[in-house]
């Protein structure tokens, strides 16, 4: 057991609020922002742009900039799939962002931020030709 990081019962309430709050939350998106669906596929009439699924949106964004950019994909998904590999040091208390793991904590938010804002850009400022506009 000396392998375990000591935790209090105090610690678990704000997570478990957190994670009903963020329940909450996704359940009111579902059910107030309708879902970025396309019409049926029609061979006769392509839309301009063709976009990908909005869960695969920002990878056709960051190859838009330049082909070599899939690099960028590529590496974020080896980063994510090697996680539970990489080393790190032993913990002996239980804290949010601990300074020892900051820099792995602050490099996966921002991959995080870089596929949100990605993701944003391509789904509602790309416009016909894949040009740059204003969603209004």
């Amino acid at each position: 057991m000396s392998h375990y990081v000591r935790s209090s019962p105090h610690f678990f309430g704000p997570v478990a609020r957190a994670m009903l709050l963020g329940t909450l939350a996704l359940l009111l998106l579902a059910a107030l922002v309708p879902a970025p669906l396309e019409p049926p596929a029609d061979p006769a009439h392509a839309p301009n742009p063709a976009k990908s699924a909005w869960f695969l949106l920002w990878i056709q964004e960051l190859v838009s900039y330049s082909t070599l950019a899939i690099y960028v994909a590529i590496a974020l998904a080896v980063l994510l799939v090697a996680l539970p590999w990489l080393p790190v040091p032993k913990l002996e208390h239980a804290r949010w962002l601990p300074r020892e793991q900051r820099a792995l904590a602050l490099a996966v938010l921002a991959a995080a931020l870089l596929v949100l804002v990605l993701t944003v850009v391509g789904l509602y400022f790309r416009g016909p030709d894949w040009r740059l506009v204003l969603p209004l």
